[in-house]
């Protein structure tokens, strides 16, 4: 009787393993960015931001322009830089904390 019921639980358990593989989701591919496209998007910013604050510092010098405007867009270089440190902090963070993983 034993037997009857572990052959009935093994079966049962078998077949609940192939259904399982026949109406299991198929990974698809993401179409939205990858890490890397958001990462070269955030130098993009951080390096733009860094010429227009240059570029109004340039003007403010010769007097040719508003002072807000220079303290707008060197506000804006130095929280995009304090932003991409932040990032590049925890990157490197990430990694390490993976290096230190057991394989």
């Amino acid at each position: 009787m034993a037997t009857t019921t572990i052959n009935s639980a093994l079966a049962a358990y078998n077949a609940a393993l192939r259904n399982m593989g026949e109406g299991a989701p198929k990974p698809t591919e993401t179409s939205g960015p990858g890490f890397a496209d958001l990462l070269s998007e955030l130098k993009d910013q951080a390096v733009g931001a860094g010429r227009d604050a240059e570029k109004q510092s340039m003007l403010a010098a010769t007097g040719k322009a508003n002072v807000n405007d220079v303290v707008m867009a060197v506000s804006t270089a130095e929280l995009t830089l304090q932003t991409v440190t932040a990032v590049r902090d925890r990157v490197i963070s990430a990694y390490q904390e993976i290096m230190r993983m057991p394989i």
